[in-house]
């Protein structure tokens, strides 16, 4: 029988998981609706106008949420037990955040990866990241319909 010595790590970093995940689908969800309100109410002589400004604002939201699990790793790797990341020694902050970046578009790990606990936000985070990607996608498609001929 295996035996793991840092059960609290582990426990943490699921708790962080969650947390940061729940905080990333509300910001997203919530944003893109008051994106797509804004947009309506937005008297543009160009209409086609109004797609730009989506998708800038859509780039806008998946930047703070890169923010918000780069911010989760980088303070979860403050507690001992929680691992460490590959190519970063020590960890600054926007080493976090170029994880978070590279993880959640899924591009992947290259110069820096994760090892140990951590690796379960690094896993959640791409599946997160390719859920919101694809969301943003089809919100992106549904504004220029709306949009773009007019």
């Amino acid at each position: 029988m295996m035996q793991y010595p840092h059960w609290d790590a582990n426990m943490l970093v699921v708790m962080a998981t969650v947390i940061a995940v729940g905080a990333v689908v509300l910001l997203h969800y919530e944003g893109l609706a008051i994106i797509s309100a804004w947009l309506a109410k937005r008297s543009e002589q160009i209409s086609r106008r109004k797609v730009l400004y989506g998708i800038f604002s859509v780039l806008a939201l998946h930047i703070l949420e890169i923010w918000i699990f780069g911010l989760t790793v980088w303070l979860l790797l403050k507690y001992p037990d929680t691992g460490s990341v590959t190519g970063a020694n020590p960890l600054q902050l926007f080493d976090a955040i170029y994880l978070a970046a590279v993880t959640y578009t899924t591009v992947g790990f290259g110069d820096v990866a994760p090892i140990g606990p951590i690796r379960f936000i690094a896993g959640t985070m791409s599946l997160t990241g390719f859920v919101l990607i694809t969301w943003s996608a089809s919100f992106t498609y549904l504004e220029m319909e709306r949009f773009w001929r007019k």
